[in-house]
């Protein structure tokens, strides 16, 4: 007796199945790729930024020397071991004056400045109510990072928005909201960076006139100075009023403001002003005792000069911040104040940048780590 005829029904049946169980399989597999080649593609640039933030912290040495003509001869002529030597002599003849204290001192103020920096990234964490779960250690540390690689690579929203994207995104934040964060964060510094200006130009209206001889734009009397440093911080007062009013957006041209809570803009009026602050401290002490310059009139050239710099995409503003101190500090010997802006490259750009180093390096092995023994797993468990 032959065995009854299959089902055509069921026949059918049976080959869709097979076929969406090779499509699943075929995107699986595709999918795993993917991943695979996103989880190795972030430790590779990771260390194609530690590469080259070690390649531009010699040629910042480098330039840092090299100001002074006979030596920038001998740097030419001699190979890098040389160069790696005459730059350490230099670098230690031009500090040894410098007091302990005055050292002491700066350091404090470094630790006061990027302190403020990682508050800046609580601020924006907070407002985007994403703060529970990350600890302030992460936050910091992250932060530190950031503004290391930023403040001597320039471009620093994009190179930071890098360092801010790897590390928040780790911690489950979607990449519209670490868009918000970054974007908050540089606001942030630039209302203080408003603030402060605004401040220093009603109190030391002179400090333009030394800065004639950098550039046209800052001939302009004492009481235009005075005006505008007054509509600075008016600009400043209507983002404070327009937040505590819940006014709607400032639109200027194609940029938009929207007023943050109250509670956010408080913390904005203390940790932007800190962190500027903060650094500007460390200049004011490495200059030599009994210069006679007042601690507001660094913090003004210290302003104008970065903000300079930043706008210029300079990093560490080499040139143009020696040029603006020179200027408004006729009355300091020329080697103490570069000396001074040495001290303050050291502690606010270099040191950080060589800390950050090996932390960049063990996240992204830490990374790695986690993301290779998640490739182990079965497809289904990948990234629980």
């Amino acid at each position: 007796m032959s065995a009854p005829d299959a089902n055509p029904a069921t026949e059918q049946s049976r080959r869709e199945a097979g076929s969406v169980r090779r499509v699943r399989n075929t995107a699986t597999g595709y999918e795993g790729n993917v991943k695979r080649l996103k989880d190795y593609f972030w430790p590779a640039i990771g260390l194609i930024a530690v590469v080259w933030s070690v390649r531009l912290l010699y040629f910042k040495l480098q330039a840092e020397v090299a100001t002074d003509p006979q030596i920038k001869e001998l740097l030419a002529a001699g190979g890098l071991w040389t160069d790696i030597k005459i730059i350490a002599s230099v670098i230690a003849d031009r500090l040894v004056g410098i007091p302990a204290s005055g050292y002491l001192l700066a350091g404090l103020s470094t630790l006061l400045a990027y302190g403020a920096l990682a508050w800046y990234d609580r601020i924006a964490l907070i407002h985007l109510n994403r703060q529970r779960g990350i600890s302030w250690i992460y936050i910091s540390v992250c932060s530190f990072v950031t503004y290391a690689l930023s403040h001597n690579i320039g471009a620093s929203v994009l190179s930071g928005g890098m360092v801010r994207l790897r590390a928040y995104t780790a911690k489950g934040l979607a990449t519209a909201e670490v868009a918000v964060l970054v974007a908050l964060c540089s606001f942030t510094f630039a209302f203080g960076t408003i603030i402060l200006i605004g401040a220093v130009l009603v109190i030391e209206p002179e400090i333009l006139t030394p800065l004639d001889s950098v550039s046209d734009w800052f001939k302009i009397g004492h009481g235009a100075t005075i005006a505008v440093g007054a509509a600075l911080l008016a600009f400043c007062a209507l983002y404070v009023l327009g937040s505590w009013l819940n006014f709607p957006p400032l639109k200027i041209g194609g940029f938009e403001i929207v007023y943050p809570r109250m509670p956010i803009v408080a913390r904005q009026l203390v940790a932007a002003p800190m962190e500027l602050i903060g650094a500007a401290g460390i200049i004011y002490f490495a200059l030599p005792p009994g210069s006679e310059v007042t601690f507001m009139l660094v913090l003004g050239a210290f302003l104008l000069s970065f903000s300079a710099g930043l706008l210029s995409q300079v990093p560490g503003g080499v040139g143009v911040m020696e040029a603006v101190f020179l200027a408004v500090m006729p009355q300091v010997a020329p080697t103490a104040v570069v000396a001074a802006l040495l001290v303050w490259r050291l502690f606010y750009l270099i040191l950080p940048l060589v800390i950050s180093i090996p932390i960049v390096l063990l996240f992204e092995r830490s990374q790695l780590g986690r993301a290779t023994k998640d490739l182990q797993l079965p497809p289904e468990m990948r990234g629980h």
